[in-house]
């Protein structure tokens, strides 16, 4: 039996969640040639495409929908960007701040008025090269653990 062509609007048999059976589905999203997102016919919840029901096992040498099997992206969750933004944070920090004598260093008061691309040393967070001037009162200042804001140009 030749394989249908799925297509998104099509319909497809899937695994449905809600339903605990394998009936028929509309196609919501495709990843190349294979389901990735579905709506069953019967209760119209949408879930991710599941050829089987859990547990069960393909037959040898049975493909999945649609043909051939795709090499499946490396998942991209909010935990990894914010990682790599952590560590670009980190290296540009390292690349502003290393090797810099202490007396390079502003110390930081909230009446200080600074400049982007300053260095600054804070008591309890440490050393800092500030990224933005956010207004007349804030500044964004990037330490090895975080960037934070904080308060500049204040009179008291």
């Amino acid at each position: 039996m030749p394989s249908k062509n799925l297509r998104a609007g099509g319909e497809v048999d899937s695994y449905c969640t809600k339903c605990r059976m394998v009936l028929n589905h509309r196609i919501i999203a495709m990843v190349g040639t294979t389901p990735r997102k579905v709506e069953c016919s019967t209760c119209n919840s949408h879930h991710l495409y599941r050829a089987r029901p859990p547990g069960e096992k393909a037959a040898p040498g049975v493909k999945a929908a649609g043909g051939t099997k795709e090499p499946r992206a490396p998942r991209v969750t909010s935990a990894t960007k914010a990682r790599a933004l952590n560590e670009s944070r980190e290296k540009s920090w390292e690349k502003a701040v290393l090797g810099k004598a202490v007396n390079d260093f502003t110390r930081y008061t909230v009446k200080s008025t600074f400049r982007q691309g300053e260095l600054v040393h804070h008591t309890k967070f440490g050393d800092g090269v500030v990224t933005r001037i956010v207004d007349t009162a804030k500044v964004e200042i990037a330490f090895k653990d975080e960037t934070r804001m904080l308060a500049q140009n204040l009179t008291l």
